[in-house]
């Protein structure tokens, strides 16, 4: 799979985690503010100017999120990251991985 698309799932990943949590619509729905988000957040993946060679968005030097989106996705990765083992171990490994490149 190729990096893009991995960040894609991985980012869906956390915030359909985040949202189960604190949104609790029932199922696997995402409530409107996290579909939205993950929207903003796959065109910004989509749009990356470094492409499939991209580091981790948070060591990049380019800054492709709105200053509001970018705390949002800080909280859900904050929430979210020390949980990933337990509901996608691989995921979080790959993640892992990738923030040590």
């Amino acid at each position: 799979m190729e990096r893009i698309e991995q960040e894609k799932k991985t980012v869906g990943e956390m915030i359909a985690i985040y949202c189960r949590k604190h949104h609790s619509r029932g199922g696997n729905d995402l409530c409107d503010e996290c579909r939205a988000l993950l929207d903003y957040a796959h065109r910004r993946l989509d749009r990356c100017p470094k492409g499939n060679g991209k580091s981790s968005c948070r060591k990049c030097e380019i800054h492709c999120y709105s200053p509001e989106n970018r705390e949002k996705i800080r909280k859900i990765m904050r929430y979210v990251g020390p949980r990933m083992l337990f509901y996608h171990p691989l995921s979080a490994i790959r993640h892992l991985i990738s923030e040590m490149k």
